[in-house]
């Protein structure tokens, strides 16, 4: 915690000089390594977060920091935390972590034409995301939107897929704002080739064997353990894999419950 507090204040002093990068991308290296655990998760979900890259720990790094400088009125030192809303901390997450992914060439303006000559057009496009794929690729790109309270919940929601879903684990590659105006994460995810839409029963069983249960408020496709929710578990995000025959998670909503 020493470490990472020397960056919050490096943040706080220096903004993302070349000096605080170097800290942040030594910590990252750390973490991805090994040798420094990001106490915000447990060690089965800190693989998760190593699974997405090192852009989403940098990403998560700095929300943080952002969070702790409105929580203790700007000095990250403080131990007297208020409670500031939700729409500003996602605002200030959103606006240090757009400086910082342009101090790191983590940032790119239009990334929509981008996207499409480097991995092929847009096949699909939802409330949260936007999906490129060529076909041939073991990848898709997506553009993905917070449906989330904050930008940190959002990064946690990767965090967790990876934890849960490894063999979707969604790898962060840099940020952009979309024609609106809308944050956006850009992440890559294997490919699944379809064999059909999962049934609501081997879905359950999925999700019973990784510690969840039906909450029974959401017409089958929301889900609890006892640290996390897990949500829209519905049939067109869950695959049955042509290669494996098994049930496979493309997208879903989670998040922890406290």
């Amino acid at each position: 915690m020493d470490r990472l507090r020397k960056i919050y204040e490096a943040i706080a002093q220096d903004g993302f000089s070349d000096d605080t990068l170097k800290e942040i991308n030594n910590y990252i290296n750390d973490i991805q390594n090994g040798t420094e655990d990001f106490l915000r998760f447990n060690l089965s979900e800190h693989a998760g977060l190593c699974k997405g890259g090192a852009p989403l720990i940098g990403a998560s790094i700095v929300a943080c920091y952002a969070r702790r400088s409105l929580t203790t009125g700007g000095n990250v030192t403080s131990s007297q935390e208020c409670s500031p809303a939700n729409w500003e901390i996602d605002a200030l997450q959103e606006k240090l972590i757009e400086q910082w992914a342009k101090a790191m060439n983590l940032w790119e303006d239009n990334s929509e034409q981008i996207l499409t000559a480097e991995f092929g057009p847009m096949i699909a496009q939802g409330a949260e995301a936007k999906v490129y794929y060529s076909d041939g690729n073991t990848s898709v790109v997506k553009e993905r939107a917070s449906i989330y309270s904050t930008t940190q919940k959002a990064l946690d929601a990767i965090v967790l897929h990876n934890y849960l879903f490894p063999e979707t684990a969604m790898k962060v590659i840099g940020f952009t704002r979309d024609g609106d105006g809308l944050f956006r994460i850009v992440l890559t995810q294997p490919f699944i080739r379809c064999l059909r839409l999962a049934s609501k029963e081997e879905i359950d069983r999925m999700v019973a064997e990784k510690g969840f249960q039906d909450n029974w408020q959401g017409q089958g496709v929301n889900y609890i353990s006892e640290r996390l929710s897990l949500e829209d578990m519905h049939p067109a995000n869950v695959f049955i894999d042509k290669l494996t025959g098994n049930p496979t998670c493309i997208d879903c909503i989670v998040k922890y419950r406290k």
